[in-house]
C-alpha cells in the first residue's frame, strides 16, 4: 500500500509542477527566486540523468525506461518489503513513470529545478534519487 500511495503521489505531484512550469515560462526561460543559487528553469531533456547523450532518440529512452520498469514491477512481485522500502520503491516507481510519460507524451522531459551548481532536474528526478539512496541504506543496514 506504502509503494502506490507514495508512487501516486509523486506522479500527480511531479506531473502537476510540470504543467504549471510549462504554462509560466517559455523555452528556457529562468525565474530566479534566489539570485545566483535558485531559480526555476524550463528545460527539455532529451537524454538521460542531467541531460546526459541529448540528441538520442526520445523512443530509444522511452522503451528502454519501459523495459527498466517492467524488470522493477516484477521484482517487487517476488519480495516482501518493509512499509520504508515500500516507500523507497513508490518513490522510484512514481519518478520512473512520470518521467516515462514526459517521454510518451512530450518527446521530452520536463525539467524546472535549478540549482545553477547542478544541471536542471525535476521532482521526479529526485523522488528516484532519494528511493535509491533510501534502498541503498536498507540493503547496508541489513548487511550490518
Amino acid at each position: 500500500m506504502w509503494l502506490y500511495f507514495t508512487g501516486l503521489a509523486v506522479f500527480i505531484l511531479d506531473q502537476l509542477s510540470k504543467v504549471l512550469v510549462l504554462k509560466s515560462l517559455s523555452p528556457e526561460e529562468s525565474l530566479p527566486l534566489i539570485p545566483q543559487v535558485f531559480h526555476i528553469t524550463l528545460a527539455r531533456n532529451t537524454g538521460i540523468a542531467f541531460g546526459l547523450l541529448k540528441g538520442n532518440s526520445p523512443w530509444l529512452f522511452a522503451a528502454i525506461a519501459a523495459s527498466i520498469l517492467i524488470l522493477f514491477l516484477v521484482s517487487l512481485g517476488v519480495h516482501k518489503v518493509s512499509k520504508l522500502a515500500s516507500v523507497a520503491y513508490g518513490l522510484i516507481l512514481g519518478g520512473a513513470v512520470s518521467n516515462f510519460l514526459d517521454r510518451i507524451l512530450r518527446g521530452s522531459i520536463v525539467d524546472w529545478l535549478d540549482f545553477r551548481i547542478w544541471p536542471v532536474f525535476n521532482i521526479a528526478d529526485a523522488c528516484i534519487s532519494v528511493g535509491a539512496a533510501l534502498f541503498i541504506l536498507i540493503l547496508w543496514r541489513r548487511k550490518n
